[in-house]
């Protein structure tokens, strides 16, 4: 046994290690110990290449939460041999930031050439003057800046320093990954929860990783809270049902990724189109109460918007929009009564599918037909070049012809009269009907001769 082995202070270390949240204690040490991001860090992937080069550059992080956006940064750091400072921005101020990349800068300059990994946890906390303190020390390489964001760096980050860092985009953990995680916690015995004799039901887990969201952090403890419970039983097994008490919420039956996920959905859908307001609220109220994730279901009624609705009231389609937006401004439960009212104004709204049904006969057409030149007379003519090749040859402005409607073909040639959109004479589209048949009236009347 080795002096430090054995020393009280090794002890006292491992022993501080234990007592730490689960999530903490599992953090990966290495590239092949982290879980996920693979279109990032798979083999040959580029962040991976760059790590394993020692070329990485000042960086964003930008994902939700529990993507590993921290303990990425501090794989880099270990793999690449830099000193490593981490703040964030919630709890630190841009003045002891800034003496921090002063240090950095000199002793880069006049000490033995440490480099310095400066980590800003939800960096777009700052306001945009003040992260223009980094620019100086990430343009002359002073330090290697990592930042990590939930928030999309485009609108919260300064643009000159955007331009200096690369943005790599962290997606949540799938489910089986969430999953993987958890078994991979009860069987460690050094780090995890090996040696405390606790196991747990597949369909714990997966309750677990259901309600996770992707987000690891918020698995790990919630498996550490459920173990504690289940310690306490004769069996010292999770079950469904302790899992759901770690997460504090009912379990109804409900698997986000199995037959109860799809049939709740289209039950909700099918009631939106059946113009059933009440039935809508229900189905909203059980999928969101389940655990679903709000965001899926913002996208599906978005869909049933332009599915279902249409241009009988294309207002809807902004009104859903808005709805998906609150929803991530506000989150559960408050953001759930912008769901409900944009459920129930599609309930009530006038249907029509005839766009849905328009472009699903381009699509077949596509699909069934060669991928036609442009006509000629459609195509521009900047130079003289294509002047001579016909260019734009026999082009009508519509501006300049009674009614604003040319005679000309604007399908290709083996498409040519052909009609995809009929619009019902619900709602809106009734009168979008009448503008079709007096644009083809006119266009009609423009192609006779004279």
């Amino acid at each position: 046994m080795s002096l430090f082995e054995s020393s009280p202070l090794a002890g006292a270390a491992s022993a501080a290690r234990m007592r730490a949240p689960l999530a903490e204690r599992l953090r990966p040490a290495t590239l092949d110990e982290f879980v996920g991001q693979e279109q990032l860090l798979g083999p040959g992937k580029p962040l991976r290449v760059a790590i394993e080069h020692d070329d990485t550059t000042s960086m964003i992080f930008w994902g939700p939460p529990g993507t590993g956006k921290t303990t990425l940064a501090k794989i880099i750091a270990a793999r690449t041999q830099a000193n490593f400072i981490e703040f964030s921005a919630v709890m630190s101020g841009i003045k002891e930031i800034k003496e921090v990349m002063t240090a950095a800068e000199k002793a880069s300059r006049f000490g033995s050439g440490t480099r310095t990994i400066l980590f800003i946890d939800e960096i777009h906390r700052f306001n945009k003057a003040q992260q223009d303190a980094f620019l100086p020390y990430v343009e002359r390489g002073s330090i290697r800046l990592i930042g990590a964001t939930t928030e999309n760096p485009s609108f919260e980050l300064n643009a000159a320093l955007l331009s200096r860092c690369r943005v790599y985009v962290l997606q949540p953990l799938t489910e089986a990954q969430v999953i993987g995680l958890l078994e991979r916690a009860l069987t460690d015995p050094d780090r995890g929860l090996g040696s405390s004799g606790v196991s747990a039901d597949e369909d714990a887990l997966a309750t677990i990783a259901s309600y996770a969201s992707g987000d690891a952090r918020n698995a790990l403890n919630a498996l550490d809270v459920a173990a504690s419970l289940a310690g306490d039983s004769p069996s010292q097994r999770i079950t469904r049902e302790s899992a759901a008490e770690a997460l504090q919420r009912r379990v109804l039956l409900y698997d986000k990724r199995g037959e109860q996920h799809y049939d709740l959905i289209s039950a909700l859908h099918k009631s939106v189109r059946n113009s059933d307001a009440d039935a809508a609220l229900y189905w909203l109220g059980r999928m969101l109460q389940a655990g679903e994730d709000p965001m899926y279901v913002a996208r599906r009624v978005v869909r049933m918007a332009v599915e279902d609705i249409g241009l009988a009231a294309p207002e809807a389609l902004n009104l859903c929009l808005s709805a998906k937006e609150a929803m991530h401004f506000l989150g559960s439960p408050e953001g759930d009564l912008a769901l409900a009212q944009a459920v129930v104004y599609l309930s009530l709204a006038p249907k029509s599918n005839a766009l849905y049904v328009a472009y699903g006969s381009v699509q077949a057409d596509i699909e069934a037909t060669a991928a036609e030149a442009v006509p000629l007379h459609l195509r521009n003519a900047p130079t003289k070049l294509m002047k001579s090749l016909d260019y734009g040859k026999g082009y009508q402005y519509a501006h300049d012809v009674e009614g604003r409607v040319a005679a000309m073909e604007c399908l290709p040639p083996s498409l040519a009269g052909r009609r995809y959109y009929a619009p019902t004479e619900e709602g809106r589209e009734k009168t979008l009907a009448q503008r079709m048949e007096e644009i083809r009236r006119i266009r009609e009347q423009n192609r006779r001769p004279g």
